[in-house]
């Protein structure tokens, strides 16, 4: 009986430590913020919030509408340039790094993202007509934030998820996930909140966000018009490579 208690005190012990390291270093886990590419090479922009500067880059500078784009967890955003210059070609693309990732000062968490976010959009509206915010992945959390309190032109989102509770309760079904974690991204319940065009693209072959967290999403926006697609034999990381998913984007855009 003793050895019975003792093999329940270890394992409950071992329980505990591992949903403490999960709590402590949760947004080691979460975030992989990358450098810079010193090749890369474009107009540059900074943005304060707060007394804190953010670091990205503007492609055809001067246009009357823009597009912002919230980049993927690990994505260096500048390795899309020629995607961006060609889908959208009357556009001014703005790649603007996360706090913490790249040159932008700062550590990564929602509500920094959030508040710069806002932040990048009061700045850029008083230099264009209209905006369009773009999320790929962990950024589509941030771009459905923004669309929830700013008027854009419309939203895309590539690979998006309806929270990162709900991933978090799939990769880790063992822990009180919700209890646990300190960065939510909570996208499905931003979306009733929002009556702008939105695109939805999702990967058929994703890995990352498997498609129920997007369908999830999808059933959230109650008010938008809405367009939604699997691109056929796409997964997390090559989708943006597919022609049929530059075509949906174009024609989108275009309506």
């Amino acid at each position: 009986m003793n050895e019975i208690v003792t093999i329940a005190l270890v394992l409950a012990g071992i329980y505990l430590l591992l949903a403490a390291f999960l709590y402590l270093y949760q947004r080691k886990l979460i975030y992989h913020p990358v450098d810079v590419d010193p090749a890369f090479a474009a107009d540059e922009i900074s943005i304060d919030n707060d007394g804190l500067r953010l670091h990205g880059w503007v492609l055809s500078p001067g246009k009357s509408r823009a597009v912002v784009y919230f980049g993927g967890n690990s994505e260096m955003i500048t390795h899309r340039r020629t995607y961006f210059e060609q889908v959208f070609s009357d556009y001014s693309v703005y790649l603007i790094n996360y706090r913490g990732y790249g040159n932008s000062q700062g550590s990564p968490n929602e509500r920094g993202f959030f508040s710069d976010a806002l932040a990048i959009y009061d700045e850029l509206i008083r230099r264009h007509d209209s905006i369009i915010a773009y999320g790929r992945s962990l950024g589509s959390g941030i771009a459905v934030h923004l669309a929830a309190r700013r008027r854009l032109e419309k939203l895309i989102l590539l690979t998006p998820y309806d929270s990162l509770v709900e991933i978090g309760r799939r990769k880790y079904p063992l822990f009180p996930v919700r209890l646990l974690i300190k960065d939510q991204f909570d996208s499905a319940s931003a979306a009733s909140n929002i009556e702008i065009p939105v695109l939805i693209a999702a990967a058929e072959n994703d890995r990352e966000i498997t498609l129920n967290h997007t369908l999830a999403l999808r059933q959230s926006f109650r008010r938008a018009p809405l367009q939604y697609q699997v691109i056929a034999g796409a997964a997390h990381n090559d989708i943006i490579d597919f022609p049929a998913y530059r075509a949906l984007v174009q024609k989108f855009i275009a309506d």
